[in-house]
């Protein structure tokens, strides 16, 4: 059987392993695709009786690599007729005979049809490098992707590479002694205070997978997720291993609308042991739990609040540290909340650019609106004077967070509903003023 030789065969495919991180075997199928589809441009470039290719023409062909020889050859099978009428596909009866007197017609023989080096041809050469490139990508993705989908929301050791516009690109791994492999952190999921500078080392969450062609990294890892601070805390507080504190809710702003605020997250945290003290936990002695969370995300601000069943208590915690005199749950079913406070925590309540109010309104579930106390009760005192047969308000009714459902997607565990980040304008008018 002829062969058409190729040199240095055997160290091709050891440096190709080594360099894209793919196993032999799949490497040599990447190679006989590829040279498949040389034979292909070879035999088409001949038009031989001005025949038309299909794109099933070539079924019946495949490549045989020869790694000791160094070479390959291309075989193909051909059905046994009487009268040949497509010479790629069929062979005579007659000429099979020849060398095989028990041949039968419909039977099949495997021949092979190399063609001679000088005859391959340099366009056949040129296909069969840019389809072996081709197939090495799509190796690597399968196998990433077999690697990576089962590890979606973990959490993952990242290294510096590059910069590729304003995404840097980082090397992950799937465990010890696993191949690194490249994923991309997009400028939305980094965190303002980090320096990626090349070879610095930091926790980021894989956040996706991409399927099928996709141009750059095909991993998207994350700095900004709640999930990555659900970690931290998980990593660090024993409590919360051993499940006698439980993560409830965790809202986090890593990426502010304006340069002017710090990132900052709020988790609500809860217990059903009595001895225990949740916040606490979590914060550890003078700090020390909560100082290395903070570090590891570059001095991020968090905010660590007791969740509560009851609704009124729980907005009242979560507005923490400002002080509250009362909640008002002025529409339960809307998940409406007043919250009076007094004129000299209006700006401590609300926070930079409304940032505090914000997150409140995304960890609970309830649009919240910051009111004067004083001012709130004149106003009120001043309806009740003009409309003295609309005396009684309705009583405010407690709703049970439980029975909500879920909107927020920063929410882990058993959470709440996340309600309108944002405050309206007309609910923030009446935080500006001061007191009449």
């Amino acid at each position: 059987m002829s062969m058409v030789s190729l040199p240095g065969l055997a160290d091709m495919i050891d440096n190709i392993s080594q360099e894209r991180n793919l196993p032999k075997p799949a490497v040599q199928a990447a190679l006989r695709e590829a040279l498949l589809k040389g034979y292909e441009r070879f035999r088409r470039t001949q038009r031989l009786d001005g025949t038309q290719f299909d794109d099933t023409y070539f079924d019946h062909v495949e490549v045989e690599l020869d790694i000791e020889e160094e070479g390959f050859r291309v075989l193909a099978t051909k059905t046994i007729v009487e009268e040949v009428s497509v010479s790629d596909r069929e062979i005579s009866l007659k000429e099979v005979r020849e060398v095989a007197a028990e041949a039968q017609l419909g039977d099949t023989v495997v021949l092979d049809v190399t063609p001679e080096r000088d005859d391959f041809g340099r366009m056949a050469a040129i296909q069969t490098k840019q389809v072996l490139a081709q197939k090495l990508r799509d190796q690597q993705r399968k196998l990433i992707q077999e690697e990576f989908q089962d590890l979606e929301g973990d959490i993952l050791q990242a290294r510096v590479l590059r910069f590729e516009r304003q995404s840097a690109i980082v090397a992950v791994s799937s465990g010890f002694g696993r191949p690194e492999v490249e994923a991309e952190l997009s400028k939305r999921e980094q965190l303002p205070n980090d320096n990626y500078r090349a070879n610095a080392t930091f926790k980021v969450l894989l956040k996706r997978v991409c399927e099928g062609p996709h141009r750059g990294p095909q991993l998207q890892v994350s700095r900004a997720d709640a999930g990555l601070v659900v970690y931290l805390f998980e990593n660090e507080v024993p409590e919360i291993e051993d499940e006698v504190v439980r993560i409830v809710a965790v809202a986090r702003e890593a990426n502010p609308p304006s340069r002017y605020v710090g990132p900052r997250t709020k988790i609500a945290v809860d217990t059903l042991e009595r001895d225990v003290d949740p916040v606490g936990a979590c914060i550890g002695a003078r700090g020390s739990r909560i100082q290395v969370v903070v570090n590891e995300l570059r001095g991020e601000k968090i905010d660590v609040i007791r969740w509560s069943p009851d609704p009124a208590t729980y907005i009242a915690n979560a507005l923490s540290p400002a002080r509250v005199d009362e909640v008002r749950l002025v529409d339960p079913e809307a998940r409406q909340a007043h919250v009076l406070v007094p004129e000299n925590q209006l700006s401590l309540a609300i926070g930079k650019e409304g940032q505090n109010v914000r997150l409140a309104a995304r960890l609970t579930g309830w649009k919240i609106d910051i009111k004067d106390t004083a001012k709130y009760l004149r106003d009120l005192e001043a309806s009740h004077e003009a409309t003295p047969e609309t005396d009684e308000t309705p009583e405010s009714e407690a709703v049970s967070v439980a029975e909500a459902p879920v909107e927020d997607e920063n929410l882990v565990e058993e959470t709440v509903p996340e309600a309108d980040p944002e405050v309206e304008e007309n609910d923030r008018e009446p935080l500006t003023e001061s007191p009449a």
